[in-house]
Formats: structure tokens, sequence, C-alpha cells
């Protein structure tokens, strides 16, 4: 029984085609929810590195001193969780794939605004002897 039920799946498989298609030639399908790659704003990104914190691949690496933001694309799994935790809109996610590439590259944008840093607090007991 199980011969029979085997060969139909076969016949049917010739017949029919190929269930994949035959990417690039034929475009691939996309939806809402297709997690193409992600593009990045240096004009709209604060620096706060929440972005490269949430990668859980570690594709993402900010720089403050140098104000570099740059991504490796061979890492990145294009999961989302950067999009999802920037609280500025700084990283989108597209719908469309990337061509391949044969070479590595990473991506650096150098971004025009960086956070401050915040002043050390000087203790209560110094600032008090300091003014006396």
């Amino acid at each position: 029984m199980g011969f029979f039920a085997m060969t139909k799946t076969v016949l049917r498989n010739l017949a029919e085609g190929p269930a994949t298609r035959q990417y690039p030639a034929v475009p691939a399908r996309t939806s809402a929810l297709t997690r193409g790659h992600i593009t990045f704003d240096p004009a709209t990104c604060r620096s706060c590195g929440l972005c490269s914190r949430r990668c859980p691949c570690e594709a993402i690496r900010l720089d403050k001193e140098e104000k570099v933001w740059e991504i490796n694309r061979m890492r990145c799994i294009a999961c989302g969780d950067c999009v999802e935790g920037c609280p500025f809109g700084s990283i989108t996610m597209e719908r469309d794939y990337l061509p391949p590439v044969v070479e590595f590259v990473v991506e650096r944008h150098t971004i025009t605004y960086v956070k401050p840093e915040k002043p050390e607090k000087i203790p209560k007991e110094e600032s008090a002897g300091e003014s006396a």
C-alpha cells in the first residue's frame, strides 16, 4: 500500500514541476510580514545604543566617540529586534531583499548627533567643604 502512495506522489511532482521558485529568474513573493533587510537613517539617530544591545547576532556596532554606526550584513539575520527597539525610528525594515554579495563589506554611517555624556555628580561632603 505504501508503494502506491509513494508512486502517486512521485507522478504528481513530475507533472506539476518543482515546489520551489527558481529565484532570481522568478521573483520572490512578498507579503506585509516579509523581512528583507534593515535600513538606517543617520539623521534621526540619537546614539542611544539600544539597537546594538538588542541585536542577537551582534551585527550592529555603535561607536559614540567616532560617531559611527556600522552593520555587518553577513551577520544580520533580519529578525527585526533592532527595529522594535529603536525609540527614534532610525532603523526600518524593508520588504525587498538585497542582492547577493561576493565580498565582505561592513556598512558604515556617520551619525550627526551624539548623546552628551552625563556629568559626574560631586558628593555632598566634598561640595560642602569647598564652599566653607
